[in-house]
């Protein structure tokens, strides 16, 4: 068993399976589609991203392609996915890769998964025909109570009881994308709050012991960040305890500090953020690492805001400061983003840019010691 769990952030679009994501990339190929329009494209700035997965364009809802990843990940000292999942139209969205990929390949039950509901708002940030267009709502990610009851006895059937689902003192964890949109479908803190605790109550009477809550932290205040998915509500300590979340971490260093610098220039600010946290909250932080960020594949103009040599070397580094805070405050949970999210330019499979170099990354901090 590892001394630290790596979890990797997983987005599930890389695949044409999902009926609904025509509307996106309508060459049944999922977000590969973008990957491939925005390979070699010149910008006016002469900016150009030339990037290509090494494994080819995968269907990543197939269980032998999972195979294929899940003893890529373990081999390299990644041993949990953190699956993006989400709920539009009071129905799922993007299961497949999950439900048909990972949870039908045969070594599956060795790698530990959870889920963080990615519950923000679809607008048109994953078509780059209509990035123009990006603001504009297509699926509102706020729920009713009514739809939360459908939402949590889907979770609890379909994945909770999973045995390999990860668990925190006993405890299925599920981690929460936008707070902002949480509270807001179920109207008050007070309504949040029964929410949690009727999961909570829920998932104890299916003979579990309960649910670790966990939400992710953007940069604390009420804001949205353009081209990012999503927005933020003021998450203080006092809210936290009062809504009764177990545990906190982060989703993309985008979310609280200025990614368009080198990637050494932003640790700091990183290493500075993980030291706040810590002290503000009464429940653990786990440290997130980012792989970088450069969210251009998704528009046909230059998108700014592009992390600058972020190289495996650099990236092993944060790890290390990860490793060493994880030590200092007695967690073993980090986690990355991520193991797939090509158009946002942050993901340990391996590329032609710089071959298996994060994933080494990985296995030479965490594994190899």
């Amino acid at each position: 068993m590892q001394k630290y769990d790596i979890a990797a952030y997983i987005w599930p679009a890389y695949t044409g399976d999902e009926p609904r994501t025509k509307i996106f990339w309508p060459e049944d190929i999922g977000e590969w589609q973008t990957v491939r329009d925005a390979y070699g494209e010149v910008k006016e700035n002469g900016y150009v991203w030339k990037r290509k997965p090494l494994l080819g364009f995968q269907n990543e809802a197939d269980p032998k392609v999972m195979e294929q990843q899940i003893d890529l990940a373990l081999s390299h000292g990644v041993n949990v996915f953190i699956y993006d999942w989400y709920w539009y139209d009071d129905r799922p969205f993007l299961e497949n890769c999950l439900n048909d990929g990972f949870l039908k390949a045969k070594n599956c039950k060795d790698m530990k998964f959870y889920i963080m509901w990615a519950n923000h708002d679809a607008n048109y940030t994953w078509d780059r025909r209509n990035a123009g267009k990006l603001w504009d709502t297509i699926w509102r990610g706020d729920v009713t109570m009514e739809q939360f009851y459908k939402i949590g006895r889907r979770w609890i059937d379909q994945y909770f009881k999973c045995e390999n689902y990860y668990k925190i003192d006993n405890k299925p964890v599920i981690s929460i994308y936008a707070l902002k949109n949480f509270v807001k479908g179920f109207g008050s803190i007070e309504k949040t709050r029964e929410a949690i605790m009727w999961l909570d109550q829920e998932t104890k009477a299916a003979g579990l012991d309960g649910v670790h809550f966990q939400f992710v932290r953007w940069n604390g205040k009420s804001e949205n960040i353009s081209g990012v998915d999503g927005g933020t509500i003021e998450t203080t300590n006092e809210l936290m305890s009062e809504l009764g979340f177990n545990s906190l971490t982060h989703y993309q260093f985008v979310h609280f500090t200025n990614v368009d610098r080198d990637y050494l220039d932003l640790l700091p600010d990183v290493q500075k953020e993980w030291e706040q946290v810590a002290e503000i909250y009464d429940v653990p932080y786990f440290p997130h690492v980012s792989i970088g960020w450069d969210n251009n594949p998704r528009f046909k103009d230059f998108s700014w805001g592009v992390c600058k040599n972020n190289t495996p070397e650099n990236f092993e580094k944060a790890l290390v400061a990860a490793k060493d805070f994880a030590d200092k405050t007695g967690v073993s949970l980090i986690t990355v983003n991520s193991w797939n999210e090509w158009t946002e330019s942050s993901y340990l499979l391996p590329d032609n840019v710089n071959g298996y170099g994060y994933l080494e990354a990985i296995k030479k901090v965490f594994k190899d010691n």
